[in-house]
């Protein structure tokens, strides 16, 4: 402002007066606001970036989810919602593996319903390794046959009776995981899960007696366990919190569960075979997420029905429960 004051007086007395740079100055000023002005009027007329695209699922690895099952009143409403939850993930296939010498109806049904890709399998708990009534669970571990089929079954030994016959032909990228028929899930942990290479292991809600157990991570890595019950376990982990990369199992294949591993053992009897603690690969924000409950349904009571079925009114037994 001062030098065009300057420049005004030095026209009043006649003297000459630079007063182009000043002129130019703010001409160029005003070229760049339109400058500026134009380009973002652009931008604005230009349309959105198109999103990420995920990949397609045929490029997703498969995660193979093996769940042992038996009889009993709530088998149904547990297998249901189990499906419902795996109906949510892309490129799953379920193994379920029933405690028993033949399929049952209800099993065999229940599949056929739930639009899944599924391998049905069969396999009777031996006499001695049964829990007898009112026995705790911890004296015999359930599942440990039904597991071991499921392994044999991934590494092409047979035995479907339902569903997909054929094994996962050799190179398949995939991971295995140890789905109980009463936990809940998170349908974000099987993507969690998907890309494991060896081991991959997260935290489990409401189990141990505790809020939660799980693996304790510094820079990425497994350092130790946050578990209240014998904590110097090879792996102390629930078997709902690891997976295991197909190939790595099949690149092992004696590796399996053990019926006659001590208490709490069972997941570590498969484990020790496959990985060193120390490369276990973190999953679940650094296993700060729970993403699985170690829930269980309530047996129901049924003192009415028994005291119906005894008056010969029990409800209708071709009902499906």
């Amino acid at each position: 402002m001062q030098r065009f004051r300057d420049s005004a007086t030095a026209l009043s007395s006649g003297q000459p007066c630079d007063c182009l740079p000043p002129l130019r100055a703010a001409a160029e000023q005003l070229r760049q606001k339109d400058l500026r002005i134009s380009q973002l009027q652009a931008e604005l007329r230009r349309p959105p970036p198109a999103p990420a695209q995920p990949p397609e699922p045929e490029a997703l690895p498969t995660i193979y989810v093996v769940t042992p099952t038996y009889a009993r009143l709530v088998q149904k409403a547990e297998l249901v919602r189990l499906s419902q939850t795996l109906s949510l993930v892309p490129r799953l296939h379920w193994l379920l593996v029933e405690d028993a010498e033949s399929p049952t109806p209800l099993v065999s049904g229940l599949l056929a319903a739930s639009g899944l890709l599924f391998t049905h399998l069969v396999v009777l708990t031996p006499k001695a390794q049964r829990l007898r009534e009112g026995e705790p669970g911890w004296v015999h571990p359930r599942g440990v046959e039904q597991r071991n089929k499921a392994l044999d079954w991934l590494r092409g030994r047979g035995g479907a009776v339902g569903g997909e016959k054929d094994p996962p032909p050799p190179g398949t990228q995939g991971v295995v995981y140890f789905a109980d028929d009463d936990n809940t899930y998170s349908r974000e942990l099987f993507e969690e899960m998907r890309w494991t290479r060896g081991v991959s292991v997260w935290p489990v809600g409401l189990v141990g007696g505790l809020r939660f157990e799980g693996p304790q991570v510094q820079d990425g890595r497994v350092v130790g366990f946050h578990t209240a019950w014998e904590p110097n376990r090879p792996f102390p982990v629930d078997m709902a919190g690891f997976a295991v990369a197909l190939p790595l199992l099949l690149a092992k294949p004696n590796a399996q569960f053990d019926s006659t591993a001590p208490r709490g053992h069972l997941e570590s009897s498969l484990l020790s075979h496959l990985v060193d603690p120390k490369d276990l690969e973190p999953r679940a924000a650094n296993c700060t997420r729970v993403l699985v409950w170690h829930t269980r349904t309530e047996k129901p009571k049924m003192k009415q029905e028994e005291q119906l079925q005894r008056q010969g009114r029990g409800s209708d037994p071709a009902i499906e429960v």
